[in-house]
């Protein structure tokens, strides 16, 4: 057991370094293809930011697999099951129109149209659901079209969530992070814990996701200097699915039924099974309830379900008074209570201390929501490993400076003619860094 877990640790590793060193070369070309969209009345950033960093996803995807199949253990993956070839042709197809998309803006039903295509070639590779495990009923074989219509649904479901919730720096990818990580505690313990070889290909896929994931973020992490933008979004959220898919579809639910002694402990064993139908909707559990209530709000306002607003769930936590950084980790901490909460339960069901412990930490999320203006302290001897902004030392002595200035103690720039300044230079305060530059630029 302890190799395949090398094996697994190596891939995660290779897929978080390409993605990561992609990424700065990614967005130089974002720059000068000129992937920066102008900023819309919704968005939370003030200066246009490259997108296309689904790019360098892309490749930290391929890298994984490329790694994987090379690997004593994992190449059996590829091997005996087609899924991996599958994944990576729906990836690759919707990675292109994410790329069109954050380029060119591409209409939205081209868009749905595109990721029914790429779940469709991930079904006619054998990626598919096959039978669904129904509580107090058993296992339901599903007709060839059945299972298509629900893998093709699936997809286009988990593609959107994921879309939807790409609304604040590091969001996405830490949220679908959190759900692989989850995801891939869940499938490991499906293969290794029953002997079912079948989890094989849904663990390779989340542990390729958290490397996508991982590797992505520190260039996405407020302040952002590059977007996923739909390229990255789309991509995440169908490989997520298909790692949903793969271990509902392909493992055998009345095969966890042998390790049941006895009728009454017929239940208890057959309840992992009903965790892949359960994982994916906990993992987009916010971002549907995000999507939901922007419907209802819409339509109550007479307005399309479609318009964009800024009402939803991270932009509250901003109105709250929450920063940016602290709204973000509050999302973090709810997607990580509802998954690892769900694969916790899995293990030990009948075990009081699972819900209480969540219980608890729910509470502890209700009681930061409710003190948005905390700021923790950070311990003196701590302050040379945390950023600038939690230093509080710096900042007592930024604060002394501006009293006795009188201004922000700010680096200056020279600026457009016409605008009175000292020296021909103004001081630049944190919020008045982001004006359109081009127009400053236009009046030199």
């Amino acid at each position: 057991m302890g190799q395949p877990v090398r094996e697994y640790l190596l891939t995660l590793c290779v897929t978080v370094a390409v993605t990561y060193l992609l990424t700065g070369p990614v967005r130089k070309f974002a720059i000068a293809a000129g992937a920066m969209p102008e900023i819309r009345a919704r968005d939370v950033h003030r200066e246009p930011t490259p997108r296309l960093g689904g790019i360098a996803m892309f490749g930290g995807l391929c890298a994984g697999l490329l790694v994987a199949d090379h690997l004593t253990n994992l190449n059996g993956v590829f091997e005996l099951s087609n899924e991996p070839r599958a994944l990576l042709s729906g990836a690759a197809l919707i990675w292109l129109i994410g790329v069109l998309d954050d380029k060119f803006e591409i209409d939205a039903l081209i868009k749905l149209g595109a990721q029914m295509i790429s779940a469709g070639v991930m079904v006619m590779q054998g990626l598919t659901i096959l039978w669904i495990p129904v509580p107090f009923i058993g296992t339901v074989a599903l007709t060839q079209w059945q299972g298509n219509l629900l893998t093709v649904a699936l997809v286009v479901i988990t593609i959107n969530a994921v879309n939807f919730v790409d609304g604040l720096d590091g969001l996405a990818a830490g949220m679908v992070c959190i759900a692989a990580a989850a995801f891939f505690m869940y499938a490991y313990r499906i293969w290794f814990g029953y002997g079912i070889e079948a989890a094989a290909p849904a663990t390779l896929f989340a542990a390729i996701l958290m490397g996508m994931c991982l590797g992505f973020l520190p260039h996405n992490m407020h302040p952002a200097r590059i977007f996923m933008g739909d390229s990255g979004s789309m991509l995440i959220g169908l490989v997520l699915a298909a790692a949903a898919i793969s271990i509902t579809g392909q493992v055998d639910p009345d095969a966890l039924a042998l390790y049941a002694q006895g009728e009454r402990n017929a239940t208890h064993a057959m309840l992992p099974v009903f965790i892949p139908l359960i994982l994916p909707l906990t993992i987009i559990a916010i971002p549907m309830a995000d999507l939901v209530l922007a419907i209802v709000r819409r339509t109550w306002k007479g307005q399309s379900p479609f318009a964009a607003d800024r009402g939803h769930l991270h932009h509250r936590l901003l109105e709250l008074g929450h920063s940016h950084s602290r709204a973000v980790l509050i999302m973090y901490f709810w997607s990580g209570l509802i998954a690892f909460g769900t694969v916790a339960y899995s293990v030990h069901s009948a075990t009081m201390w699972i819900v209480l412990a969540i219980a608890a930490l729910s509470a502890v999320g209700l009681i930061l929501l409710l003190l948005p203006r905390f700021t923790p302290r950070t311990p003196r001897w701590a302050e040379g490993l945390v950023p600038p902004r939690y230093r509080h030392a710096e900042r007592a002595a930024e604060a002394a400076a501006q009293d006795a200035s009188g201004q922000e103690p700010e680096p200056v720039r020279p600026i457009a003619a016409g605008v009175s300044g000292v020296n021909g230079a103004t001081a630049v305060g944190p919020r008045s860094r982001f004006p359109d530059r081009r127009k400053a630029e236009s009046t030199r």
